[in-house]
């Protein structure tokens, strides 16, 4: 067994999902049978149950028509801690990613957040739908400087990145937020343990067209791959998924422009602007 998963950490979502599980059995129920009766894939049901997935208020609401629950999924889900706000695995991607000895990342839409300058990290969460209310969003936007902090932390991580030139190239957004993101990245290509290259928008193939992913290595030597998407994330433990992964991660790396070309790019870039 992997360290990386008896050093998991169990979080509310893990334990509202036992709850859920308790329940259903006492109701004599399969998870595809609850399912059905919720109107949703058998798939959000055991990532539920096994805390993989956080429980919405509304669909606690739902669940607890079963006579089983007497309400309880719906008061523990109102009681969730908000340090927890975090999905659970995603919480335990970023505390990997604190004590990451070596951390990847490929991204397709936005810079990374580790790169991000905070007005360039608030025009973001201003975008997403549903809106964040203000408190939620300031909350956000403090998360995720904090995880930056990976930068100054001794030993130094070995960080590489490789992101889209459409996303340095896009109209989307102020124009002076988008300088000032471009200056922090060739800012950042001087830190001697930081790697970044651009993947050119003229390209006849690609080995990223599936989407984003982030590799690391613990300081145990566990590999884990961590991909994310619309209403769903996930944390690849298998050695099988995440060897696929960093094999594609390779291929990405031999695509992409060199980081001197990179460097060059930015400056170019900057020129525009």
């Amino acid at each position: 067994m992997h360290s990386a998963k008896r050093n998991k950490r169990i979080t509310s979502w893990h334990l509202i999902g036992a709850q859920l599980a308790t329940f259903r059995k006492a109701a004599r129920m399969t998870q595809a049978a609850l399912a059905d009766r919720c109107c949703v894939g058998e798939e959000t049901i055991a990532s539920v149950e096994q805390g993989r997935r956080p429980l919405q208020a509304d669909f606690a609401v739902q669940l607890d028509e079963l006579p089983e629950t007497k309400g309880v999924l719906q008061v523990a889900v109102a009681r969730v801690p908000k340090k927890e706000r975090f999905p659970a695995f995603v919480q335990d991607f970023i505390d990997y990613e604190q004590d990451a000895l070596t951390l990847l990342s490929y991204e397709s839409q936005a810079v990374p957040g580790l790169l991000q300058i905070e007005e360039y990290i608030r025009f973001l969460f201003s975008c997403l739908y549903p809106p964040l209310e203000e408190d939620e969003q300031e909350e956000w936007v403090a998360a995720r400087l904090d995880r930056q902090r990976l930068l100054q932390r001794k030993p130094r991580p070995m960080l590489h990145f490789i992101l889209e030139e459409s996303i340095l190239r896009s109209e989307i957004g102020d124009p002076a937020i988008m300088r000032g993101q471009i200056e922090h990245l060739r800012r950042c290509m001087e830190l001697p343990f930081l790697g970044l290259q651009i993947m050119p928008m003229k390209l006849p193939r690609h080995a990223g067209l599936s989407g984003p992913m982030v590799l690391l290595e613990t300081p145990d030597h566990d590999h884990l791959a961590y991909v994310e998407g619309q209403l769903t994330s996930y944390l690849h433990e298998d050695p099988d998924d995440v060897s696929v992964l960093q094999q594609k991660y390779g291929m990405l790396r031999s695509q992409a422009l060199s980081v001197e070309k990179s460097a060059r790019l930015l400056d170019e870039l900057l020129g525009e602007k």
